[in-house]
């Protein structure tokens, strides 16, 4: 057989079959070319009576195997095409675990999914040293669970909870914590795995597990012990997930009804539960967005746009800290530039805060955390701004500062630095206004916190060049970032449809409608914080600031309501001064509802149904999103749907604001959003002739 996607190599009597040699790609996946090839190479060896091993190792220099294509799982339309596929990959990965001879697979670089789940079918894992091999399960995150005896092969290796909490979670494990649970057996450094692996085959792993894990791990074997460790993880994903996603609760049951049942029923049970989850609504939207976040990961020619090797902050303080994290954390040594020491201060109190927690968790050592906190360079002075590659402006908004920091700025940097604001609700186009070369300008808006939040805005306006969009585009691949590019308008992508939702929860509580309601509401949606916690979390100024801008720029559609700026001239501004719509303690910690605004609200409460509260709420977003459309602030649908997800956490499981107007019906959607019109207000309903063109003619926001 004519071997097209693997490499298979016998040196005296030990078979190497290696991955990745003819894949293009920088990441290795597994397709149905490569479990033919597969077999082949099993058959091979086990009928080879001279064979004295198998190691499996990846040719690509990060990347031994990313797991399934996701394609392949896609385009399983039914149950009886997802059983027999997991069954054809069973049959392929029982005869490497069924082989008479020794077998290790090196790991080095990522192995995910479907590759995990066919190195534990080999008698021993060795993994490289390096930071760059993540092992793990990630099918829960695509609404399915691992269907090639993952489910089976996980917890006999490293024990039920490591298995529970590898599989339920999704969360990728580096070589030290695999040594230490006993999913990896070896740890040796990436240049010298391949020539010690001989020697390795037939060397007895040495037991790494404490006294406690092993007898948790024997706990698992007593039917009252197993069912108490089942509770427990039953109880907790509940808090996690809400019962939104089918997922975790379909792994716990699969594994708590099978555990302990022959390979061959288990793995049969595995198929079936596969099946069934690769159908649900839930998998398919989750998948959706997996496609949209793979494709942002993409642009034309990357290897020939020029890196950022060194960046700077303009302002300090929480979000320029943040900023200056980012750089540091992707080794860009930033300048920190602000007019007063204690600015200065608190930007680098904001870095350090967040690096310290990683030292907590044991992801950096104590030496790197001084290294990289000790890049950070804070300045009074533009002193070194010369060698800087990108500046991000992150002072206060207010337009008349942010054009004289840009005109003395441009001054101090090199004729290609790319220079760019955080702005969130300033017009981009009017800040261009102020630099001679407005060609290398653009927005560049992150989320807070910065460490956290991944999406990041990239703001074009009518001067700016493709070279410096591209170059910006790449930086925040580079910084592990999901970037969207968005033209400029008065809120831009996001912050312009959250705007509405914000702000119907605040004429809702004017209206009587409680705050404990209106949060249940929303969270009930899906969203992963009620709206009025949301506001007390943006800041009320800052939601009142906005709000300012927002009706200004797009006018009565966006008539903001009072009641953010009546509260913040009683010095109520949310969690940043623990007073908000709740109260909080100096951890930040939420409490109870705050009795200061409780009396600013109508003392008579109005009943209001649940699924009204959500219609008045996320309608006038699906609307908002109509008029960008229409408007081509965004190029598409994802675009929207990305930003979203990614900036605000609307429900992932709802596979992005209009995948679900979608589901719901567009002329469903247009009725309600016309009877709101007629019945609470024409202005702030007003409906978007794109989305009343759309319902019209039959068509869909995916459809476009």
């Amino acid at each position: 057989m004519e071997l097209k996607k693997i490499t298979l190599e016998n040196k005296e009597g030990i078979y190497y079959l290696g991955f990745g040699k003819y894949e293009e790609k920088s990441m290795t996946v597994l397709g149905e070319e490569t479990f033919q090839e597969m077999d082949y190479a099993f058959e091979t060896i086990a009928n080879d009576n001279g064979a004295k091993g198998l190691i499996l190792f990846s040719h690509k220099e990060n990347s031994f195997l990313a797991g399934m294509d996701v394609s392949v799982i896609q385009g399983l339309d039914s149950e009886e095409k997802a059983i027999e596929g997991c069954e054809s990959v069973h049959v392929i990965f029982n005869k490497l675990e069924d082989l008479k001879v020794p077998t290790m697979a090196c790991v080095h670089g990522i192995c995910l999914g479907g590759g995990l789940e066919m190195i534990l079918c080999c008698d021993k894992i060795m993994a490289s040293d390096d930071s760059k091999t993540a092992i793990g399960l990630p099918e829960v995150m695509l609404g399915i669970l691992p269907g090639f005896g993952g489910t089976y092969r996980l917890p006999k290796k490293v024990g039920l909870p490591n298995a529970l909490d590898m599989i339920l979670t999704g969360k990728q494990v580096r070589s030290k914590k695999g040594l230490k649970t006993g999913l990896v057996d070896f740890m040796l450094p990436k240049e010298r795995m391949l020539e010690l692996a001989p020697e390795y085959l037939n060397k007895k792993s040495e037991p790494k597990k404490s006294l406690t894990e092993s007898l948790t791990d024997k706990a698992a074997d007593n039917f009252l012990a197993r069912k108490v460790i089942f509770q427990k993880a039953r109880e907790k994903v509940l808090k996690t997930t809400k019962g939104f996603y089918p997922a975790p609760l379909k792994i716990l049951d699969h594994l708590e009804t099978n555990y302990g049942k022959k390979r061959s029923s288990f793995l049969s049970a595995e198929a079936r539960n596969f099946a069934e989850l690769s159908q649900t609504i839930q998998s398919k939207n989750l998948q959706h967005i997996f496609f949209l976040q793979d494709a942002a990961k993409k642009i034309e020619n990357k290897d020939e746009i020029p890196s950022v090797k060194k960046g700077a902050v303009l302002g300090a303080g929480v979000m320029g800290g943040g900023i200056a994290w980012l750089f540091a954390k992707n080794g860009q040594a930033p300048l920190m530039k602000d007019i007063s020491t204690n600015g200065l201060e608190l930007g680098l109190q904001q870095a350090s805060s967040v690096f310290r927690k990683q030292v907590k968790r044991r992801r950096m050592s104590e030496d790197e955390f001084q290294r990289v906190q000790r890049s950070i360079q804070p300045t009074l002075t533009y002193a070194g701004f010369k060698n800087a590659d990108l500046v991000v402006e992150a002072v206060v908004e207010n337009m008349g500062l942010k054009k004289k920091v840009f005109t003395e700025l441009e001054k101090e940097v090199s004729e290609d630095t790319l220079i760019t604001s955080n702005t969130s609700s300033l017009s981009v186009e009017e800040m261009a206004g102020a630099l001679e070369k407005p060609e290398r300008f653009a927005g560049l808006h992150f989320f807070n916190p910065v460490n956290k939040m991944p999406l990041v805005e990239i703001i074009r306006h009518s001067k700016v060049s493709e070279e410096t969009i591209n170059r910006l585009y790449k930086w925040c691949l580079d910084v592990k970032k999901t970037p969207v590019v968005v033209n400029d308008c008065p809120g831009f992508l996001v912050n312009r449809i959250l705007a509405p939702f914000l702000n119907e929860a605040a004429y809702l509580l004017q209206e009587g409608v409680s705050i404990e309601a209106i949060d249940k509401a929303t969270l009930n949606f899906g969203m992963p914080m009620g709206a009025c916690r949301l506001m007390d979390e943006v800041g009320l100024d800052v939601g009142a600031h906005v709000g300012e801008i927002m009706e200004e720029g797009i006018g009565a559609r966006m008539r903001a309501n009072p009641m953010s700026k009546e509260l913040v001239d009683k010095g109520l501004l949310g969690k940043k001064n623990k007073k908000g719509f709740y109260l909080y303690d100096d951890e930040g910690k939420q409490g109870e509802i705050n009795p200061e605004v409780q009396k600013l609200l109508p003392s008579e409460k109005v009943k209001m149904s649940e699924i009204e509260i959500q219609k008045r709420m996320f309608l006038p977003m699906v609307n908002e999103a109509a008029y960008i459309l229409d408007e081509k602030i965004v190029d598409s649908a994802d675009t929207v749907d990305l930003g979203l997800i990614f900036g605000i956490g609307f429900p992932p499981f709802r596979g992005g604001l209009l995948r679900y107007a979608d589901s719901e019906g567009l002329d469903n959607i247009v009725s309600a959003i016309n009877e709101f019109a007629d019945t609470v207000d024409k202005d702030r309903y007003a409906l978007s002739p794109f989305l009343k063109k759309l319902a019209e003619n039959k068509q869909k926001f995916y459809e476009l």
